[in-house]
Parts: structure tokens; sequence; C-alpha cells
């Protein structure tokens, strides 16, 4: 794999987490504990190996830019900036609500899963975006 190919993998590896964690609340709702335990955990690794990537990325080619004038570029920088503003909430929530969850604190991983779970989604979701009108539009 080379270099050129880390935002393609990227994108994988966030529609991947983004599957992954709508699989994980279904089982949990279906009140399949172990599968939700082995999905989410499965999700956590894909958004680990996302920021990874993202991050040897980034450090050698710096950032790009998104030259499409017009109104794309607005809506491109409006999900650009709010993906980036929650990601930062999402690598210190997930963690401690997998923490809570693996330790069997199950009260207090629910309260915190309410607001990492649809943050999480989002910066998944909003990350494939951001890499199709980058690197596809």
């Amino acid at each position: 794999m080379e270099l050129r190919d880390l935002p393609a993998l990227n994108a994988c590896l966030n529609f991947t987490a983004f599957v992954l964690l709508l699989i994980g609340y279904r089982f949990i709702r279906q009140g399949r504990r172990e599968a939700h335990r082995k999905v989410m955990l499965a999700a956590f690794a894909m958004s680990a190996l996302f920021l990874t990537s993202y991050l040897i990325y980034h450090f050698n080619v710096g950032s790009v830019r998104f030259e499409k004038p017009g109104a794309i570029r607005y809506v491109y920088l409006t999900i650009l900036v709010t993906h980036i503003v929650l990601a930062v909430p999402v690598a210190i929530l997930a963690p401690i609500t997998l923490f809570r969850g693996l330790r069997e604190r199950f009260a207090e991983h629910r309260r915190i899963a309410r607001w990492t779970f649809p943050i999480w989604v989002y910066v998944s979701v909003t990350g494939v975006i951001v890499y199709v009108m980058l690197y596809q539009l």
C-alpha cells in the first residue's frame, strides 16, 4: 500500500466503523449483549486504525485543500468543521464508554453511550462524506 492509497483506506475504515456502530446498536436493542460487545470492540478497532492511518497520511502529505468553488465549498467546509470539532470528543468518549462497558459498569456505560453513539456515528459517516467530496468530486 502506498501513501496515496491511505485516503481511500481511511474512508473504508470510517464506513466500516459506521456500519459496525449501527449493528452494535441493533444488537444491544435486541438484548444481545455479547454480540454487542464484540461488534463495538470491532468498531473501536476500525476507528483506531483510521486515526493511525489518518495521522500517518497527514504527517507526510500535510493538509489537502478543497479546490471546488461556489456553494459546494461552503457545504464541504461546514461538514469538515463539524466533523473535526466532534471527532475530538469521540476520541475521549469512545474509550471511556468502551471501558465502562467492559468493566460491566452498565448504568454508567448507558449514560455516556447516549452521547457517544450519535456523535461517533456522525463523525464516522461525515468522514466518508469528506473523502468523497475531497477526492471523488
